[in-house]
């Protein structure tokens, strides 16, 4: 789909060339490690994403003769922040794929292709899935995050892609597969394609757990509205979360308000948790969980009672962005929270319990976003951390709980939502709530090549 940015050739250009990597990649010197450190130390590295790929790169920056292995099966590394763009058919599948041996080097890495199967970190050893026993002295876990789609009573994954159902987050990150991100892109057709004879019924789901990219559920609503809206037809939409409110963030929650003014037709339905889908029937079925003020006659005073009703949603198409979790390994291990999430400080990244452990990425328990945004944040302070720990120094570096959600709001335009625990972090002095097409250009043309020059590199 062509969008109407009148600089899109040219940053384009900009985006894709090398020479622009060069000059980031320059202009990131002074970030740079330099492996003077002489620490001794078996490090294991659980996980093939971007955390770990950040970690492994950084640590061989940071120490001389390192010696650490990496337990990763994915050979292909998908560039997972161009699922939305490959869903929006502003980017082409084969876009995604990286090759995790530009960034693995096995004359300097012991490179396990396997999974952990097992975390035994009483005894410093996991397993991997062939049985193979890993012992370490310092283990990095970067094993991210899993979809739950069989949580939802009556759906199959198989489903996805049938009957009107899409889901931008379905991948296979092992096998190197983004089947999510091209099945939403024929969604988003099809739709068109009804919308000429009637006004379908749209639904999103989003859960009200943890999920990676949080902002992806809106971002299939406003795009997916925004490509019926250019070709001059409509939808009746529902967005239906288990949050409260469009964002946390009061200033960026009423921008998105606005934003759903310039369609048709949107309706949010807060709270609501998806328990169900009958497939065939195209029915959805949601808790909707609220607490209401009522008179307690015999104590003559108000008090909040909680309730919890069953709605169901007829629609012609869902968008469905599944519950998530640590990896199963990880579930079955000591090593999580009481909120099922892995038990690290959310300032040193260090384990709470098992101090030789260190956690990168989505997989962490701390309150901020799962983006790569904060698995890039989170790189330098692990590797300092480690360094001193594995030199019996006091911990230093602290991570601020950086996080940058994109919110795209319409082809052409972003809201570039960073924060911390904080609050708003804006890297530019800009209003940060308004929507801009200089962050759409920054996003779709200039990220890809930081991401593989930069940040996979531990330059960035």
């Amino acid at each position: 789909m062509s969008n109407k940015l009148s600089r899109r050739d040219a940053l384009k250009v900009i985006g894709l060339s090398p020479v622009a990597a060069s000059v980031l990649l320059s202009s990131s010197a002074t970030t740079q490690l330099e492996a003077s450190e002489d620490v001794k130390g078996k490090i294991v590295i659980a996980g093939g994403g971007s955390g770990a790929i950040m970690a492994l790169s950084r640590l061989q920056r940071a120490i001389k003769n390192p010696d650490i292995t990496i337990i990763a099966p994915n050979e292909i590394h998908i560039y997972q922040p161009g699922q939305v763009f490959v869903a929006a058919g502003e980017m082409e599948v084969e876009d995604l794929y990286l090759d995790n041996h530009d960034y693995i080097d096995t004359n300097k890495v012991n490179w396990i292709k396997d999974e952990v199967n097992k975390f035994d970190p009483q005894n410093n050893s996991v397993t991997t899935r062939s049985g193979e026993e890993v012992l370490y002295d310092y283990l990095i876990i970067a094993t991210g995050i899993q979809s739950n789609y069989e949580e939802i009573e009556g759906l199959k994954k198989e489903d996805i892609g049938t009957n009107g159902i899409s889901s931008v987050y379905l991948n296979d990150l092992e096998h190197g597969r983004a089947e999510g991100a091209t099945i939403t892109w024929d969604w988003f057709n099809d739709l068109k394609t009804a919308a000429k004879t009637k006004k379908p019924k749209v639904l999103y789901t989003q859960p009200s757990s943890p999920i990676k990219c949080g902002g992806a559920p809106q971002k299939m609503l406003y795009l997916s509205a925004d490509y019926l809206k250019e070709a001059g037809l409509s939808a009746e939409y529902t967005f239906a979360t288990g949050l409260k409110s469009l964002f946390h963030l009061p200033k960026i929650d009423k921008e998105l308000h606005k934003t759903q003014e310039r369609y048709d037709k949107i309706e949010n339905k807060f709270q609501h948790h998806l328990r169900s889908i009958d497939v065939k029937n195209k029915k959805a079925t949601f808790i909707h969980a609220y607490e209401e003020e009522v008179y307690d006659e015999d104590f003559e005073i108000y008090e909040k009672v909680s309730r919890a009703d069953e709605v169901v949603i007829d629609y012609d198409f869902i968008h469905i962005t599944p519950p998530m979790s640590p990896v199963d390994p990880l579930k079955n291990s000591d090593l999580l929270d009481n909120m099922g999430w892995l038990e690290v400080d959310q300032y040193s990244l260090q384990h709470k319990r098992y101090k030789n452990i260190f956690g990168i990425g989505d997989v962490c328990g701390i309150p901020m976003g799962k983006t790569g945004g904060s698995a890039r944040h989170h790189g330098p302070v692990l590797v300092e951390n480690l360094l001193s720990l594995m030199k019996n120094e006091t911990l230093k570096a602290k991570f601020d709980g950086y996080t940058v959600c994109p919110l795209k709001t319409q082809y052409g335009k972003i809201i570039m939502a960073e924060f911390n625990y904080k609050g708003p972090a804006p890297t530019f002095p800009l209003d940060f709530e308004k929507p801009r097409w200089i962050w759409w250009a920054f996003d779709l043309y200039m990220l890809k090549p930081m991401y593989k020059y930069l940040m996979l590199t531990g330059r960035f």
